[in-house]
């Protein structure tokens, strides 16, 4: 994700970190390469040109920016959808671990109040290192990448065994959490009324998952987005058939500029349709899992936490 301050008027243009330029760069290359022949072809061979209106590419052209708009608009609320729900992970990890705490005492539920220790100590170090095991599973999940060395910190020797043989490592992890907290309900650490509030924060956590992996497993139409493609294709390739005759040596850089229109928002879109990579688009997936990580690292009262995650060249990944 990109994080950088907005530039000025002046340095807007110069910009190239974090723009879609360097992506889209060939199709407006060959867009201008189109305007140059057919302004070459006019000027020398006029009869081999083609001789068009500008009226069918305004046409076609508002048309071609209303279905890029609702398209780019769907792609937005996809990826503004997928933040919301890393926000509320943040709020359940933080919510679990501290209700853990509250809740998982020595001492009988309803007694004086006490600093837990022993067995207590046990569960809200368990319950927390899940928590933050389970964010860096989510992200690698959602990335189709390996989350073994990521993890590991975060789990006992037994769970790394058992985790080998585990498909859905996030699903797995839910349910240590869950057995946590059945194992302390049987020891009677926490009351029955709080072991439910614990469960509820775990549910939401499944929740979460279960709305990326929607988003992540539920791309756009591939029909829409074919459609779209093709005709920002045929219209930027042609545009100069309808533009040599009134604009002449302009040609290749007007359609250079509204290839860069076009081919920038389509580009944009299709970026913002899956937020869960690692493009400099992307959600900082990594930066809010190392949020959790030290946010839970430090209700456990760890002398030495993990720095944040900074943006390198103003890409935070």
């Amino acid at each position: 994700m990109i994080v950088r301050d907005k530039p000025n008027a002046f340095m807007l243009f110069f910009v190239v970190q974090g723009s879609v330029v360097p992506v889209i760069a060939p199709q407006i290359l060959i867009s201008a390469f189109v305007a140059i022949i057919v302004h070459l072809g006019y000027l020398y061979l006029p009869s081999f040109i083609p001789d068009f209106t500008v009226t069918p590419f305004v046409l076609l052209g508002v048309t071609l920016s209303i279905f890029l708009g609702f398209r780019n608009r769907a792609s937005y609320e996809r990826w503004w959808e997928a933040r919301k729900q890393w926000g509320q992970l943040i709020i359940d990890t933080r919510s679990i671990a501290r209700q853990a705490q509250t809740y998982i005492v020595d001492a009988p539920t309803g007694t004086t109040s006490q600093l837990s220790s022993g067995k207590a100590n046990k569960y809200h170090r368990r319950i927390a290192l899940l928590a933050v095991a389970f964010s860096h599973a989510l992200r690698h999940h959602l990335r189709d990448t390996d989350s073994t060395d990521d993890i590991a910190p975060f789990l006992t020797e037994l769970d790394k065994i058992t985790i080998k043989t585990v498909q859905h490592i996030p699903n797995f992890i839910l349910n240590l959490l869950g057995a946590e907290i059945r194992t302390a309900l049987q020891n009677n650490l926490i009351g029955e009324i709080s072991a439910r509030n614990l469960e509820e924060r775990i549910t939401a956590m499944a929740s979460v998952l279960a709305a990326c992996e929607r988003i992540h497993n539920t791309p756009l139409p591939f029909a829409y987005s074919l459609l779209l493609h093709r005709t920002a294709y045929i219209y930027c390739f042609t545009l100069p058939f309808g533009l040599v005759a009134s604009l002449g040596v302009l040609t290749p850089f007007v359609t250079a500029v509204i290839a860069y229109t076009f081919f920038g928002l389509d580009a944009l879109g299709e970026e913002l349709e899956g937020p869960f990579g690692t493009s400099p688009h992307d959600l900082a997936l990594s930066s809010m899992s190392k949020t959790i990580e030290i946010n839970l690292l430090e209700t456990l009262s760890e002398p030495h936490l993990p720095a944040p995650l900074l943006p390198k060249k103003y890409n935070l990944s």
